[in-house]
């Protein structure tokens, strides 16, 4: 790509600028369109369990299915970003999501809404695989790439809360077949935008290295592994049907590398993970995001069943975190990230983080939301410099080339780690909750203390990853 001098800005540089500002815009619209879909259905799920007549165990898989072909394919995805050209994937993925949205809001069995959930995800997650990619590649100036992924991590903590949000009110107001129908004009916007503002880029083409056995073994491997996860909740993580099913997604990663290292043209290069900001960026993120996932969504079934609030003014109490995150993403993160560098600006996110957490293992039952609640809200603000930081230190051993599997992979630990962080943090939380109450405690006692383990053991993943991020992130211009 072309970079143009700073200096004496004009016709001639103002328009690249402008181009990359409104491709960026579009970009950041299309993600805001799939994050807001992942935080909108769980609100909605009491209204759609009496409408289509689910049982307990089959209501997950609304949400199961749709998580399972995200974070399976996202490598996949990223991949062929690459191969054929980041901007057809994003659009193709786009185009494909929109389209099961509106599958999603006619559907009236199980069946069909848990299948078009499943096109949900692979179209998030052709989307999502390439986006971090082109941004690299539209901002290779340091700052201007900081400010970037500042405002990307913006749109990613608004489209969560609007989620909650705006699920709330439609699903309260309409029906819940409105959360759906809402991804239509956005999808379709997005879609024309995406086409005239995104500069088109063509990979060599799959017969350059798509490695079609390495894409079978790591997709199978990320479906059958997120899917043995998010069952532990139903079958706990003892039974011979997760011991069985993790083995053998182990087998199928195993089999993934070893074909990796083999392959003249493999789906991942293991070289990246030599780089130890990418092995460091993406260990870290797993554990952050297992904690802070969770975090999200046990503070709302707090909220609900301990506190009795409404899911839009459950949506309206968590606010507060999403707007001291996008502050701080906007205003903030690429700033710092530019004096101080990446590493000491995500140390101190971590360490807000680790006190947002930490705050919460003395959450009483009879909470005062000012006084109890809103402190962590605002600490939330940890994670919009931790985010920024963590993905540029992510994406700091990704050459043109490779930017799309760099990508997908830093999304796929994202994925990974929220399915594995909210399997056993609500396990935890529902097994001390189950052992209080057979024992005799009151009701709204005993989550509150399910939840207060559950937060704890949040507070120690994070403080684990905050000593992993010390120890082996270099700074961005060290990559021993």
């Amino acid at each position: 790509m072309t970079t143009h001098a700073p200096a004496a800005p004009g016709p001639a540089s103002a328009a690249p600028a402008r181009s990359r500002a409104l491709a960026l815009a579009v970009l950041c619209a299309g993600m805001l369109m799939i994050i807001l879909d992942g935080s909108i259905v769980t609100v909605a799920l009491p209204a759609i369990q009496d409408d289509l007549h689910f049982s307990p165990a089959d209501l997950t898989w609304t949400v199961n299915a749709y998580l399972i072909a995200f974070g399976g394919l996202l490598l996949l995805a990223g991949r062929l970003g690459d191969l054929i050209g980041r901007k057809r994937v994003f659009v193709a993925g786009l185009t494909l999501f929109t389209a099961a949205s509106l599958l999603c809001s006619v559907a009236a069995g199980q069946e069909m809404l848990i299948a078009a959930r499943f096109l949900q995800g692979v179209g998030g997650a052709m989307a999502s695989a390439v986006s971090l990619g082109m941004i690299v590649t539209l901002f290779p100036e340091p700052a201007e790439r900081g400010r970037a992924i500042g405002a990307f991590g913006f749109v990613g903590a608004a489209g969560a809360s609007i989620g909650q949000v705006l699920g709330g009110v439609l699903t309260q107001a309409l029906d819940w077949h409105w959360i759906f129908l809402i991804n239509l004009p956005l999808g379709l916007a997005a879609v024309l935008l995406s086409l005239r503002l995104l500069e088109s880029d063509r990979g060599p083409g799959l017969r350059a290295g798509a490695d079609a056995l390495g894409a079978v073994l790591i997709t199978a491997a990320l479906m059958l592994g997120i899917h043995t996860i998010v069952g532990t909740g139903e079958h706990g993580w003892a039974s011979a049907r997760t011991l069985g099913l993790g083995a053998l997604s182990l087998v199928l990663l195993a089999g993934f590398l070893l074909r990796q290292a083999r392959a003249a043209q493999p789906l991942l290069p293991l070289r990246m993970f030599r780089s130890r900001n990418v092995s460091g960026a993406n260990a870290v993120q797993v554990l952050m995001v297992s904690a802070l996932f969770a975090f999200q969504i046990l503070v709302a079934l707090y909220l609900q069943n301990v506190r009795g609030y409404g899911a839009a003014a459950t949506g309206l109490a968590m606010l507060p975190a999403a707007l001291a995150i996008g502050t701080v993403s906007l205003t903030l993160s690429a700033r710092l990230n530019a004096r101080f560098g990446e590493r000491p600006v995500l140390l101190a996110g971590l360490l807000l983080l680790v006190a947002a957490l930490a705050l919460l293992t003395r959450l009483p039952a009879d909470s005062h939301y000012a006084l109890d609640l809103l402190p962590t809200m605002l600490l939330a603000a940890g994670f919009g410099l931790a985010i920024s930081a963590l993905t540029v230190l992510g994406m700091s051993g990704a050459g043109p080339a490779d930017a799309g599997t760099a990508s997908g992979l830093f999304n796929t630990t994202q994925q990974v780690g929220g399915a594995l962080g909210v399997a056993v943090l609500t396990t935890l939380a529902n097994g001390r909750t189950g052992a209080l109450a057979a024992a005799g405690q009151p009701a709204a006692e005993a989550l509150t203390a399910g939840f207060r383990l559950a937060f704890a053991v949040g507070a120690g993943l994070l403080t684990v990853a905050l000593l992993l991020a010390a120890t082996v992130l270099r700074p961005t211009g060290r990559q021993d």
